[in-house]
């Protein structure tokens, strides 16, 4: 639920949009003469996700009445391995999308509006009090780990507990928990969750918690005799069991990356051969599923294996595509517009073609020499071509941003101006900021802190990502023209991501993924407010606003929907103003996928891989 890094496009899975297939086996129409021009007018139609058959235009719905059965194998492009396995610290999209198949929450959103919550852990919606203050779940007694021991209450209460514990390093995640002050089991099968304020998303974050097994994570019993209450307070710190909690953190910081197990429908079997570093991830359907013909629940999977195949170059992953090797790949712009339209491709592969959840942007270090001046941040989105990097990076295929808040929701403020590209402008605002070529020697300088500086950074992009480094030259471009050297520096995800967080760069292009959607409010606490700028919390940039501090906490605990809104349209206006990021642009990014795959349905929000099946006749693996 809470946002990440995607270090590629929009990847699939059910906690992010995901793709889908009509019936497998239909034939694709001739490719025409010229099918871009076919393929931009469906899309320029409608903001709606589309399904592509060929070039035309295909139903969101599976038609046929062939009843799912299990088999087969499904294998995804994965551009670089997950930052890491562990269900709590690791904040990456693909750390993400695995994660999602091995561990389960409480509830379930619908994925049709009105987004109903169902129960899944929990038998249900929980018993809210009037205050909003207290959630009173009450669970399954059939849930099992994968080991076969039961899920119970004591692993609810342990799994808030790893959450709220200040010394496991999940600042991203613990934030949407700002508000409990309190976890009480009340018998095997029934837990009650203590907040000390209303917070408009308790029911989604607390029924969306991930449980993890506690004899698994804590097989040594450190947090059994430190209270939830404890931990949340502070008293831990000068209690008896200080040393056990500072224990446990660096236990589970720190063993827990390359191993994992949930009560979900996949895990890996074999962590020797299934987790190759830079070739693959292999989820196996669990047989013993607690789940299976449980009616209520979110479909929980019918390929026999997920496997996701890392290629840690986006052309070399659609050669692997071409050649039979990968069953889905987010297409780059360019194959998308003129690599996908052989009569081949399209005999093979349909086109999902949706809006993707997030944004891309530009950040900058708000707290460094160079960009700490808001004026400095204007003059480099005016420096930003935004509409030429739709048009001729993304071919049209995408709209430029304004603000954090997903365009499509109601508080999104249409009422804000572009930063249209003007070198002319930025400029003007760089010498207002006292930058100046004042040696002749080509490069704009300053003085800052006494010492001369001249205007020189390092934008850093991973690599492996053409459209971000595409991105960065193409403003490289423009700097040197003005008087700025900007060197475009590519890392692996890992090393990329490690200098993130450290708030080690000037300069980065990123994407975020994930958070509540269309379906539910947003909440911008994690990457905005001023608290999530220390140890790993996902203000990576440093930005400061004691404004924005105020109205994300108060929007927070703001039921009326009209107030929110106006809020957070007071929020985007200082953004706007700050400029902490240059927002570039939300994409629809078209996912080939085989024709093989059956029984998916386009939702809203995207599909559901879970869906997914093969006919016995179709299959091609075991």
């Amino acid at each position: 639920m809470f946002d990440t890094f995607y270090p590629l496009y929009r990847r699939i899975g059910p906690a992010v949009l995901t793709l889908a297939a009509l019936a497998c086996g239909e034939k694709s129409p001739e490719t025409p003469q010229e099918p871009w021009p076919a393929v931009q007018k469906i899309l320029n139609e409608t903001r709606d996700i589309v399904v592509l058959d060929g070039v035309q235009k295909a139903s969101l719905r599976y038609a046929g009445d062939k009843t799912p059965a299990a088999g087969d194998w499904r294998i995804e492009h994965m551009l670089s391995d997950p930052e890491n396995y562990n269900p709590y610290t690791s904040s990456d999209a693909g750390a993400s999308q695995v994660q999602a198949f091995v561990f389960e929450s409480l509830l379930w959103a619908s994925p049709e509006p009105p987004y109903a919550q169902n129960g899944h852990i929990a038998k249900g919606y929980p018993v809210i009090s009037d205050d909003k203050l207290t959630y009173t779940f009450e669970l399954r007694d059939n849930v099992k780990f994968a080991d076969g021991k039961p899920l119970t209450a004591t692993d609810v209460v342990f799994s808030m507990k790893v959450i709220k514990c200040p010394t496991v390093a999940a600042p991203h995640l613990s934030n949407y928990y700002a508000s409990v002050v309190d976890v009480i089991q009340e018998g095997d099968y029934k837990v009650s969750v203590v907040c000390n304020e209303p917070y408009i998303l308790n029911d989604l974050f607390l029924g969306g918690i991930r449980v993890i097994p506690k004899h698994f994570y804590d097989p040594d019993g450190l947090l059994d005799p430190v209270t939830a209450k404890s931990l949340i307070d502070g008293s831990w710190g000068k209690g008896p069991h200080a040393s056990r909690v500072k224990r446990f953190g660096e236990g589970f910081n720190q063993n827990f990356n390359q191993n994992m197990m949930g009560s979900g429908p996949y895990q890996v079997a074999d962590w020797n051969t299934d987790v190759i570093t830079g070739q693959k991830i292999v989820l196996t359907r669990d047989t013993d599923y607690w789940g299976n013909g449980v009616e209520g629940l979110a479909p929980s999977g019918h390929m026999n294996k997920i496997v996701f195949k890392i290629i840690n170059d986006q052309d070399a992953a659609f050669i692997d595509l071409t050649n039979g090797n990968l069953d889905v790949h987010d297409l780059k712009p360019l194959e998308f517009k003129e690599k996908s339209w052989s009569p081949d491709f399209m005999k093979r592969f349909m086109k999902g073609v949706p809006f993707e959840g997030g944004y891309m942007y530009i950040g900058w270090n708000n707290a460094g020499p160079l960009f700490g001046d808001k004026r400095v941040r204007q003059a480099m989105t005016h420096f930003t071509d935004r509409e030429g990097m739709v048009k001729n990076l993304l071919f049209g295929v995408g709209e430029t941003v304004e603000s954090p808040i997903h365009k499509f929701r109601p508080e999104y403020n249409n009422d804000l101006k572009p930063y249209v590209f003007d070198p002319e402008k930025g400029v003007a605002l760089l010498k207002e900021a006292g930058w100046a070529d004042t040696d002749n020697d080509g490069i704009l300088d300053k003085e800052i802190n006494g010492k001369k500086t001249p205007f020189r950074f390092e934008f850093l992009v991973n690599a492996g990502n053409a459209l971000r480094k595409d991105i960065a030259l193409t403003l490289q471009s423009v700097l040197k023209d003005v008087g700025i050297e900007c060197q475009v520096r590519e890392l692996d995800w890992s090393i990329f991501l490690e200098r993130v967080k450290k708030k080690e760069f000037d300069a980065i292009t990123l994407g975020w993924t994930g958070g509540t959607g269309l379906a539910f409010p947003p909440d911008s606490y994690q990457l905005w407010h001023s608290s999530q700028i220390e140890g790993n919390g996902s203000n990576y940039i440093t930005f400061r606003n004691a404004e924005v501090d105020r109205i994300l906490e108060d929007y927070r605990k703001e039921f009326d929907m009209n107030k929110r809104i106006t809020m957070y349209k007071r929020f985007q206006e200082i953004l706007h103003e700050e400029q902490p990021y240059t927002f570039l642009f939300k994409r629809r990014v078209a996912t080939a996928y085989s024709r093989r795959f059956a029984g998916v349905n386009w939702y809203p929000g995207g599909a559901q891989t879970q869906e997914w099946w093969v006919s016995p006749d179709n299959r091609l693996y075991q």
